[in-house]
């Protein structure tokens, strides 16, 4: 049994509930995606007919077929015969008035309606399958899931230390957590498979579509091997590196066009043979290897590698300002307890820093009055 306020139900009665109000939310999304000029009636006949018609295989179906492109192979995945598999896309393509996917040489394509169905189609599907974890959970006695992204800079001094506290709540718990870049982490936030991101919304293709709060900020810093020469000087210019070779991100990264803009501000052209990574791991290994090459990250991870004498930070006073960095959540979404739990101890720590950094600052101003 699971106790929900006043109520007693069975397992298996919040499953169908569950299901049914997860179904219940597709339904209204696709009517409105469908029709968005169209009357009220007109909306309340596709969600009536969604409604009484739709089915789970039928869904199934179409990420099959989005992932095979091939009507007689989306029908082997789904061990149905191919005649089958056509009756039941054309039943669904009936629901919505429409084609859902082009026929083409190179196998059916979803169109603009198809692309959007089968998004949301997706989307259910991780909420079932979270929805048949988190009853397994239940049943065993342990406490639910939060996976959580996270950027790379966020995750020492920001989501380590709250993971730490919410695992010492919730020892039950199960968490994941998925470190890269903000717009591949918000993709994953769109088809479900995220509760929340540590990142940027701004990188995304329509950021409206996200609620926002800020955190922090991520300030960068210039890093070598820990066996580079110690440099004597109490501050170095880019211009002083010229004879590195630099590791930067990607060209499709944030911080590779701060770099561009930090060497534009020092009078320098960009390196023309740089090794490109999006990969701490990488960039790491390399500087350990060779006493010639320099590379940029962000300050707590780059202080996390010098503490362990595996890089040096490189006294380069940078330019730009800080990019900063939130938590990222669906606009619409509803959030798990575990989720709401781990921003309000995300906030709570940010909230004590604060305090801690006027604590400090009134003391100093006081020893020098």
């Amino acid at each position: 049994m699971i106790r929900r306020g006043s109520l007693n139900v069975s397992v298996a009665d919040y499953t169908a509930v569950c299901v049914a109000g997860i179904l219940n939310c597709f339904h209204l999304v696709i009517a409105f995606a469908t029709h968005p000029a169209a009357s009220r009636h007109s909306m309340k006949d596709t969600l009536n007919v969604l409604l009484s018609r739709l089915r789970m295989k039928q869904l199934q179906l179409l990420i099959a077929l989005d992932d095979h492109t091939s009507l007689h192979k989306a029908a082997g995945a789904m061990s149905m015969t191919q005649s089958a598999a056509s009756k039941a896309l054309q039943e669904l393509e009936s629901m919505f008035e429409a084609p859902l996917f082009e026929r083409s040489k190179s196998g059916m394509i979803p169109n603009q309606l198809g692309h959007c169905v089968i998004r949301y189609a997706r989307l259910l599907a991780t909420d079932l399958t979270a929805l048949c974890q988190d009853v397994a959970e239940i049943r065993s006695g342990r406490g639910g899931r939060l996976a959580i992204g996270a950027i790379m800079g966020a995750i020492p001094e920001c989501v380590v230390p709250a993971l730490n506290d919410l695992h010492a709540a919730q020892p039950g718990l199960s968490i994941e957590v998925v470190e890269d870049t903000s717009a591949r982490m918000l993709l994953q936030l769109d088809e479900g498979r995220l509760d929340l991101v540590i990142g940027r919304a701004a990188v995304a293709a329509d950021p409206s579509k996200y609620r926002y709060h800020p955190l922090d900020d991520e300030p960068l810093s210039v890093v070598v091997g820990y066996e580079h020469p110690s440099l004597s000087r109490k501050e170095v210019t880019l211009r002083d590196l010229t004879g590195h070779r630099w590791v930067m991100y990607p060209s499709h990264m944030p911080l590779h066009a701060l770099l561009e803009r930090e060497m534009d501000l020092a009078g320098l052209e960009m390196p023309d043979n740089p090794i490109s990574t999006a990969s701490t791991f990488v960039t790491v290994a390399l500087l350990q290897s060779s006493a010639d090459l320099v590379s940029l990250l962000p300050t707590a991870i780059a202080t996390l590698f010098a503490r362990q004498k595996m890089l040096r930070l490189v006294p380069v006073k940078l330019k730009s300002p800080s990019q900063t960095f939130g938590i990222v959540t669906r606009k619409g979404g509803v959030l798990s307890p575990p989720a709401e739990q781990f921003i309000e101890l995300l906030h709570g720590r940010k909230v004590g820093q604060v305090g801690a950094q006027l604590e400090s600052q009134l003391v100093q101003n006081q020893k020098t009055a």
